[in-house]
């Protein structure tokens, strides 16, 4: 497999409606794609055998990978007639998709209104309030036992939807156009940056609509790259114990249906403590500043490339910046308060050391 990334700026991919290709943008969903993929160096001692590349789309305009649905799924809809001039997007959203409405809302006259609940930061929240959304909360008396609001939010994002004329509620969790957006724009990015593809793609599941797209486009083009799921211990995707957890942008209360677990060749779960201590050491060793899924993600990169003797080149795809939680997991007393201390070199050395994937056949009964 290639061990050099080819230029990335000379194979950018836009939006499949635009047809863009000119540095010069008449929007800005015209600028989503064409990010930056940069090579781990010294986060790890696997990172010299091994060569391991984070896919930044943190760098979209508004720092997330999810403004690449929202532009795609607001496309559909107002080519199937769902959402029309004037019209009210309505969404469930713990920061990142919502931001993505937010902003394509702005490029188009929408109003937006997007469902939050506690766990949401009050960065996010100053965010989605500066690109012009409108909060609706959903009450802490609303969590399930393990404290998930998700389903909460969505029953909620259902009702407004019901009461507002000319609302559209994309719902991202069920929404097979997620699928979609992923497969004609993020994998392209992929294949045309690596000239081919990667040994292996590693993916934070969410609502699976990356890992559905990524997957679906490279199986069936490169069977032979291997597709790492990765998910928040506590979450349900996998079939794994479920238990509270603090990670936003990752792990669900329920299956979503576009998982599919047959795309995977290795799932993980990874914990709070471990993805917040890389998300610190990857600021301070490679001088990126991203998002706590990140830090899961890189994790289950690094587990995973410790069971290969020979080179492997791996695409992990990085959703977020960290600027956003700045409040939360980039703050000492905020961790303090949760109860989680930062694990440094042999000690993070040791928990990705002893970090095992799950069984394949418990996912798989997990999404039956």
């Amino acid at each position: 497999m290639l061990t050099k990334v080819a230029t990335f700026s000379a194979h950018r991919f836009h939006h499949s409606s635009s047809g863009h290709s000119s540095p010069l943008c008449q929007n800005v969903t015209e600028a989503l794609g064409g990010v930056p993929i940069v090579r781990l160096n010294r986060i790890h001692p696997l990172c010299q055998d091994h060569h391991l590349y984070l896919k930044l789309e943190s760098c979209n305009p508004g720092g997330s990978i999810k403004e690449k649905n929202a532009a795609y799924l607001v496309d559909e809809a107002e080519r199937l007639g769902l959402l029309k001039p004037g019209g009210t997007i309505v969404e469930s959203s713990s920061g990142n998709f919502g931001i993505g409405l937010a902003i394509v809302g702005a490029t188009r006259g929408y109003r937006v209104m997007i469902v939050i609940d506690a766990k949401t930061t009050p960065t996010i929240r100053r965010m989605l309030a500066a690109y012009g959304a409108e909060l609706v909360e959903v009450p802490l008396s609303a969590a399930d036992a393990q404290g998930s609001m998700q389903v909460a939010r969505m029953q909620k994002a259902q009702e407004l939807t019901q009461n507002i004329p000319g609302a559209w509620y994309p719902c991202q969790h069920n929404n097979p156009s997620n699928i979609e957006a992923h497969a004609i724009w993020t994998a392209r990015e992929i294949e045309a940056a690596f000239q081919g593809a990667p040994d292996a793609i590693v993916i934070g599941v969410s609502t699976a609509g990356q890992l559905g797209g990524i997957s679906r486009y490279f199986k069936q083009r490169y069977p032979h790259t291997r597709i790492i799921g990765v998910d928040v211990a506590g979450s349900a995707i996998f079939g794994t114990p479920r238990h509270p957890y603090k990670m936003t942008g990752l792990g669900l209360s329920f299956v979503p249906p576009n998982f599919d677990p047959q795309v995977l060749d290795a799932a993980y779960t990874v914990g709070d403590g471990l993805a917040f201590s890389l998300c610190h050491a990857i600021a301070k060793q490679e001088g990126m500043l991203l998002g706590a899924s990140t830090g899961a993600i890189v994790a289950a990169a690094l587990a995973d490339a410790r069971q290969w003797t020979a080179p492997q080149t791996m695409l992990l795809l990085n959703p977020d910046r960290g600027d956003r939680y700045l409040e939360t997991i980039y703050n000492t007393d905020w961790l303090a308060q949760q109860g989680l201390t930062l694990l440094q070199e042999e000690k993070l050395a040791q928990a990705i050391q002893h970090l095992e994937s799950v069984p394949l056949d418990i996912v798989c009964r997990s999404a039956s």
